[in-house]
């Protein structure tokens, strides 16, 4: 009996130490170089530290913030496949990957420690095998111009990607940036795609007075599916076989909140011009060295909200492949959002996709895919209820063997509407 009174005096004098911030207080929090507040830090890419979401704990010198967190979505989805590529003697149907789905069930916690340390650790129930630890990083920052950080976190590579998890401005994201390019190959262990996601790693990053931002990283290289040290040395360029990445911005306005819409940002007039680029050494099971490149711009100017990507990737086979040719891939989305009210924000984006290899293969031709969808968030209670359609049309193939293959594995016609929860 006296051990539980002591522990019971213990957590209540613990208690004593902190502020818990309700649902009434605001998001900003003090910044880890002393140059005033933060609002929304978004750095844990699920949701902002000291949200007014559910409750932190933080210390009254703002050196120490824990924040428990939960996001949740639940989505209906429909497809709709071309014929080609159906058996129809095995009774395919046009309709497949339908019906309801949980995209993220994310539990996580994230905060601040000593002024210095931001920490985030993150499970998705949604997931399977190593992708359910969705994140697990430690990041020490200097300054805000010099900070390092270790773990698993996104690789500094596309907008889209480096969007805080449930603020993106559709529920999918574009198939140009997830879906994997066709190489004239049966190789069916090599299918890169433009995202690179997740990964583990480390990484430099920071942001100086003049709205220079830089990240530059070296990763694994092998995603968010594993969690284990794999990779090996490079035969044909002698480095370890790892993925190099950087990634430099340039933000005029002050540091550009990782959002594609949230109502609590009505009033922000924030702009990012960005650069990246990744090599990937012997990645896809040490067959090939993939090369991207990228460009991006996004506006967030009060109630809208401007973006635009290009992104460029050179697939060249590891010399054990025995295959001279390089091929060469292109990508492309433009997207925006505007807040008709201060809780519906509608959408509309266009994808372009040429995921051929720019004639090498012969095939010629691009995937242009149309989507339009519509956001509201409900006020009062965490709500975001999302909704989207998406048409993927197919142009400039040089027969119809060619446009038939094009679009395998992507749906023509998809919608879905998703409802979102986070705490």
């Amino acid at each position: 009996m006296k051990t539980t009174v002591k522990i019971l005096l213990f957590i209540s004098l613990s208690f004593s130490h902190v502020n818990m911030l309700s649902a009434k207080t605001t998001a900003a929090l003090p910044s880890r170089d002393g140059a005033g507040e933060e609002k929304l830090d978004m750095t844990n890419g699920v949701v902002p530290i000291a949200d007014n979401r559910g409750f932190t704990l933080q210390s009254k010198d703002g050196k120490f913030i824990f924040k428990p967190y939960l996001m949740l979505q639940a989505s209906g989805n429909f497809n709709w496949y071309d014929s080609e590529g159906l058996d129809k003697a095995y009774n395919q149907d046009n309709v497949a990957n339908s019906g309801f789905a949980i995209p993220n069930a994310i539990l996580g916690f994230t905060g601040r420690a000593f002024g210095k340390i931001d920490y985030n650790l993150c499970i998705n129930a949604a997931a399977s095998g190593s992708a359910i630890l969705q994140q697990a990083w430690i990041d020490y920052g200097i300054n805000r111009a010099a900070h390092f950080r270790v773990g698993k976190f996104k690789t500094p590579f596309s907008h889209a990607y480096l969007t805080t998890l449930g603020e993106t401005l559709l529920p999918s994201l574009p198939n140009s940036m997830t879906q994997a390019v066709i190489l004239p190959y049966s190789l069916n262990a090599v299918t890169p795609a433009f995202a690179t996601g997740f990964d583990l790693g480390v990484e430099f990053h920071g942001i100086t007075k003049t709205g220079i931002g830089y990240e530059v990283g070296l990763f694994n290289g092998t995603g968010i599916n594993v969690n284990a040290a794999t990779k090996t040395f490079s035969d044909d360029i002698h480095i370890p076989s790892l993925l190099y990445a950087g990634r430099l911005t340039y933000q005029p306005f002050g540091e550009m909140p990782t959002t594609q819409g949230n109502p609590k940002l009505l009033n922000e007039k924030k702009m990012l011009f960005g650069l990246s680029a990744n090599y990937n050494v012997e990645s896809e099971n040490e067959s090939t060295n993939d090369l991207r490149l990228g460009a991006e711009f996004a506006m967030l100017w009060k109630r809208l909200y401007v973006a635009g990507e290009f992104y460029f990737m050179q697939v060249d086979f590891t010399n054990r492949q025995k295959i001279q040719d390089k091929y060469n891939y292109l990508g492309a989305y433009i997207q925006a959002g505007y807040f008709v009210t201060k809780n519906l924000q509608p959408a509309l984006r266009y994808d372009f996709y040429d995921r051929n290899g720019i004639g090498k293969t012969g095939a010629g031709g691009f995937l242009n895919c149309p989507a339009v969808g519509i956001n509201y968030f409900i006020p009062g209670c965490n709500l975001k209820l999302s909704g989207m359609y998406e048409y993927v049309g197919r142009w400039g193939h040089d027969t119809q063997l060619d446009r038939d293959i094009d679009d395998l594995g992507i749906s023509t016609h998809k919608a879905v509407v998703m409802l979102q929860y986070s705490f």
